[in-house]
């Protein structure tokens, strides 16, 4: 299948702080795309390259077949955008400011406006000035700029900040339809699984600058995310066991000191066996279901299986 974006490996470095490191992205064409990570992961500093804000310090940015260079200037007309937060002529009116941005980017289509308008229930404020809008009315005006003129590819940086429950849910249905509907490849990050899940086709999860994973949705649902969870009144010792005594290197140790054990080859039996001969109490043992949420909290920490031995 068609990719309608990619990066290789892509790295943004100010002076000798490296932003991110070595970012490989790949969005096929008629996807909504998740890209997942914790706040300060680096998941805006890759879209400012993407959008063109930004100069990559290394690797390149190909969109629609094309590598992205400073002189790209009908590609990035193909595309829509949120950067951080939306910014407006706060004096001029909502409808004001869509208009301007239909003659920057040279688009005129009749009702288009009040087309984006009414797609996110903002006719009635329409005619306000930006300075008398709420903060989730904001978000959702700079929404309706980045679909005004019907880009090939939405670019989405955490835009439901500031939305409430019901504001979020509606942007989740939009994002579907525009999709679904009007073939609009989507780009969306976020730090929340739970506000994409539901959505997306792909995901990227991103931590500390680099790619940890690219996964379907459908693959996600189709692992088996079971793990083993033990109490035990020495965590650290209790991790030494595993590591030394039975090699046991795909686990995680908890901020309330309980381990979750992900090899699917361990049996139950034979961890309660090695940790009893090696006097390490257990207070409570069992096999568990992992969620999604799990999953992403899983691959923006490090497992932590280095053990001191003295």
């Amino acid at each position: 299948m068609p990719y309608i974006l990619q990066t290789y490996h892509l790295t943004k470095a100010i002076g000798e702080k490296e932003l991110v490191s070595d970012v490989n992205l790949h969005v096929k064409k008629g996807e909504i795309y998740g890209f997942l990570g914790p706040n300060g992961a680096g998941k805006t500093t890759v879209m400012k390259m993407i959008t063109n804000l930004w100069k990559p310090t290394d690797g390149k940015v190909e969109i629609f077949g094309e590598t992205l260079t400073p002189q790209s200037y009908e590609v990035l007309k193909r595309m829509g955008s949120i950067i951080e937060f939306p910014t407006f002529y706060d004096h001029m009116t909502g409808y004001e400011n869509l208009k301007l941005h239909t003659e920057y980017m040279g688009y005129y289509h009749h009702g288009s406006i009040e087309n984006a308008l009414d797609m996110l229930d903002l006719t009635g404020a329409a005619g306000k000035p930006v300075k008398n809008y709420s903060l989730g009315m904001k978000e959702r005006l700079g929404i309706a700029r980045a679909i005004l003129c019907k880009p090939e590819l939405l670019i989405l940086d955490e835009p439901t900040n500031g939305l409430d429950p019901a504001g979020m849910k509606q942007i989740r249905e939009l994002l579907k339809t525009l999709c679904g509907e009007y073939g609009i490849t989507i780009l969306i990050s976020s730090h929340i699984l739970s506000e994409i899940e539901s959505i997306a086709d792909t995901i990227g999860v991103i931590n500390r600058g680099r790619m940890r994973k690219e996964i379907s949705m459908e693959e996600i649902e189709q692992m088996s995310l079971a793990y083993i969870e033990l109490s035990a009144q020495d965590s650290r010792k209790a991790a030494y066991v595993l590591c030394e005594k039975l090699g046991i290197t795909n686990f995680k140790i908890m901020e309330d000191g309980q381990i979750r054990i992900y090899d699917s080859h361990v049996s139950t039996q034979e961890l309660s066996k090695e940790l009893a001969l090696n006097d390490v109490p257990v207070t409570a043992f069992g096999k568990k279901a992992e969620t999604l949420e799990d999953y992403f909290l899983k691959m923006t920490t490090e497992v932590e299986s280095d053990v001191k031995t003295d």
